[in-house]
């Protein structure tokens, strides 16, 4: 009970401080406005921008698959060409460079590497990414680099089910091993995981992205699975991959190199639907099932009390080996923030209940409504609500709840739909993204220099238009505009303008 009163408390400052601050965004923030050594970069991933996925040697991902089974992708597309960052990456670097940017965030493409998994190493590959990291260091760009962004090797998941299978571990460490070989004399920054969260729920409940596994009543949606276990089971292999590369890293190759190595978790900021105790206590479970469920086993050893109550023997156990090795296994987290929702309690789930899934599991219903208004104004896709304040209020819940461990945001942005009858020049005219960015840096800047925040980076998504997993080409996320029907060719959004004008004060 003691444990509760804390959890509530700690969630109950968070909205205060979310309610109770309203920040304009008519205030003048620039790169000077921010500590010293502050990091400000663009974010992008191998799969949503690379193309080329016959080149190079590289081998089939469970994305590929996916992206070309019937239906799984809004418009029918693919990401086979992407943005061609592959081929054209000198280019891209300079659009980094002109803003002014000091960071650019990556991934490895797995497939690259070892096409099949395991086995040989891929000499097109590793060439590759060393010209990427060559060239973006030569004109001042740091690299951050995430060595898995979805993008499991087919391969592995047709042999063991990938994720589901404790070999993924093995496997797993041994191609991180191989990228700090093979990049870590100048690569500095390393991020384990992207989003394990997103993938573990979307991929293994809902069936929506890759590998696109669900329970019987989904069947529409996947062939195969269990919402009310797989999960669980991915999530728990997803943390014992990243401790166990953790401790290679500070073992092996962190005191020659003398890099940085964390992971980075999605969380969306949730507010109580009403300020009713039981729809607080189930806000403070959405967030246990979302963040908590990744970041308190790297905290505490474990996962949330409410998670092991609620999930009870489905929820798979660590040995006391595995917890000591998880806990504290960062130098940094990063956090990937978009939007925030209303919670409220839910008890009237039946589809969850038949499912047990992870939402029943958390007994939480989430949703951007009340009384049938929503939070806030919404930028394209069906999910993301503009809500500034939310990342001040996630920002204080983590130095509150988990004693100020060091942050990087390493992804934050708005999309606009891609619109076939809007024109080229009027696309470039994106003021709702400047205000997107110009108000949640503001929320950050507060949280920082006002609250004691432990925030050191932030990187937009995205530099660019690309294929964004399930939505496609139909969701535009970058500062810099692409014309998927005219060779690839970018363009400046009036958001670069911004940002170049913000990076430069």
């Amino acid at each position: 009970m003691l444990l509760m009163r804390k959890r509530v408390k700690v969630l109950i400052f968070a909205i205060f401080v979310a309610l109770g601050i309203g920040i304009s965004c008519g205030q003048n923030i620039s790169r000077g406005s921010f500590p010293k050594g502050f990091v400000f970069g663009t974010a992008s991933s191998a799969y949503q921008y690379e193309g080329a996925v016959k080149v190079g040697g590289r081998g089939q991902t469970i994305w590929d698959t996916f992206a070309h089974s019937f239906g799984k992708v809004l418009d029918f597309s693919n990401a086979d060409v992407a943005n061609n960052q592959y081929q054209l990456y000198n280019g891209d670097i300079q659009l980094m460079k002109d803003m002014g940017m000091d960071a650019y965030r990556f991934s490895i493409a797995w497939s690259r590497i070892y096409p099949n998994g395991t086995g040989e190493i891929n000499q097109a590959g590793i060439d590759h990414y060393n010209n990427l990291i060559n060239a973006l260091l030569a004109n001042g760009i740091e690299p951050y680099v995430t060595i898995y962004h979805w993008d499991l090797p087919q391969s592995l998941e047709d042999k063991y089910k990938g994720w589901l299978n404790p070999q993924s571990i093995k496997d797993f460490a041994m191609y991180a091993e191989t990228c700090f070989k093979e990049f870590g004399d100048r690569v500095k920054y390393w991020i384990t995981f992207n989003e394990p969260h997103t993938f573990s729920v979307q991929g293994y409940d809902v069936g929506l992205q890759a590998p696109s596994r669900c329970s019987i009543l989904l069947r529409a949606f996947c062939r195969a699975g269990n919402s009310a276990t797989e999960p669980y089971i991915v999530g728990h292999n997803v943390l014992i991959a990243h401790a166990t590369v953790m401790d290679i890293y500070k073992k092996k190759y962190q005191p020659k190199q003398r890099g940085s190595i964390g992971i980075t978790l999605d969380s969306f900021w949730y507010e109580p639907a009403t300020n009713s105790t039981a729809d607080i206590e189930a806000t403070q479970r959405a967030i246990d099932f979302n963040l908590g469920w990744f970041i308190e086993p790297l905290i505490r050893g474990d996962y949330p009390s409410s998670m092991r109550t609620r999930v009870q023997s489905r929820l798979p156990r660590f040995s006391p080996a595995q917890s000591a090795q998880l806990k504290g296994a960062f130098d940094f987290i990063g956090i990937n923030h978009y939007t925030t929702w209303y919670a409220n309690v839910n008890n009237t789930n039946i589809i969850g209940v038949l499912l047990n899934d992870t939402l029943a599991d958390s007994g939480a219903f989430t949703f951007p409504f009340r009384n049938g208004k929503p939070i806030s104004d919404r930028a394209h896709s069906v999910w993301l609500y503009i809500v500034p304040h939310g990342i001040r209020s996630l920002m204080n819940y983590i130095r509150q709840k988990y004693g100020n461990p060091l942050v990087l945001i390493t992804e934050n942005g708005m999309d606009d739909g891609n619109s076939p009858f809007k024109s080229i020049k009027d696309a470039l005219k994106d003021e709702k993204r400047i205000k997107y960015h110009n108000d949640y840096l503001t929320n950050l800047l507060a949280a920082i220099k006002e609250d004691g925040c432990n925030v050191r980076g932030y990187f937009a998504w995205s530099l660019l238009d690309n294929w964004e997993w399930g939505a496609g080409f139909s969701s535009r996320f970058g500062l810099y505009y692409v014309d998927y029907n005219d060779n690839l060719k970018r363009y400046a959004k009036d958001s670069v303008k911004w940002f170049k004008n913000f990076l430069a004060s």
